[in-house]
């Protein structure tokens, strides 16, 4: 086995987003913190309903995924498409925006703590015009592996230790991704498993972690992502009890181009998108397609 090391941390920094909810933003902060297939990685967290009220009103989306994971709390979804979906604590939202979404995510609390994140994952050039999709996975839908060291909440891939082998509900995507809630108590030692070619990434957001290889273990503070090298395999170290995301897929190897909420491979894609925005044609009015929970 090949164990993966810590090579550069990105650190979050705080701005807003929406109509003005206070996030801390890693990965996506600028091209440069972006790591294929990932996008974009915000955390949201305050038990200040100013922060968060007024939520993320009806915007656009077109040529990625975005993975929404809420630890506390709760918001509802609606999209053009009629869907509507309460994300609550522990669950998890899977929305594929191909070629065009019309959504809302707003508040259904006027106070006390809303906690969570955002992913944005990218879609090859042959999946961004495809029609959209959306599934919410229920808390109970996702598997937890208890393990002597902690526990760790397996939402897409699967998660393999020495102990044991256990999949989530979101399999079978074109960048494998896979997307772990890892707890682990204090001085605790932990191995895992990870794809050998997929780009990998830990944010710690309660505590630090250690990320260890054969050379001195590094830290990942706390609100850091960090990058990881490659390699099949990756041990983790808490000097205190921490948690954290483990992030991991396949990369695309295609151009990125931005705009906003639009994530296409050229400038001209870049620009169709917006034409489509303003002229009312973004959005496939079509049935969505659909993500399959694994079981």
């Amino acid at each position: 086995m090949t164990t993966r090391s810590l090579q550069r941390l990105i650190p979050s920094v705080a701005t807003s987003d929406g109509a003005g909810v206070k996030i801390k933003r890693s990965l996506g902060q600028n091209q440069h913190s972006r790591l294929d297939p990932f996008l974009m990685l915000d955390f949201f967290g305050s038990d200040k309903a100013g922060d968060y009220i007024k939520g993320f009103p009806p915007h656009p989306h077109r040529g990625f995924e975005t993975v929404t994971y809420m630890l506390e709390g709760h918001m509802l979804h609606e999209d053009h498409l009629g869907n509507q979906g309460h994300l609550k604590s522990g669950g998890v939202q899977w929305m594929t925006a191909g070629r065009g979404i019309i959504h809302s995510e707003m508040p259904q609390q006027e106070q006390g703590l809303m906690q969570g994140f955002q992913l944005w994952l990218n879609l090859p050039a042959a999946e961004k015009m495809k029609p959209a999709a959306y599934v919410d996975i229920a808390p109970e839908q996702i598997p937890t592996l208890v393990l002597p060291q902690g526990h760790i909440k397996v939402i897409a891939g699967t998660v393999q230790t020495a102990e044991a082998k256990q999949g989530g509900p979101i399999q079978g995507l074109s960048t494998a991704p896979q997307y772990y809630d890892v707890a682990l108590n204090a001085d605790q030692r932990l191995t895992l498993a990870l794809p050998a070619g997929h780009t990998a990434f830990v944010y710690p957001y309660q505590g630090d972690v250690q990320v260890i290889d054969s050379n001195e273990p590094r830290r990942v503070p706390e609100h850091h992502a960090g990058v990881l090298s490659q390699g099949d395999s990756l041990t983790l170290h808490s000097t205190a009890p921490c948690r954290l995301l483990v992030l991991a897929g396949a990369a695309i190897n295609e151009p990125v181009v931005q705009y906003g909420p639009f994530v296409m491979n050229s400038v001209a894609e870049i620009e169709q998108a917006l034409r489509d925005y303003q002229n009312g044609t973004l959005t496939d009015n079509k049935a969505a397609g659909s993500i399959v929970l694994s079981h």
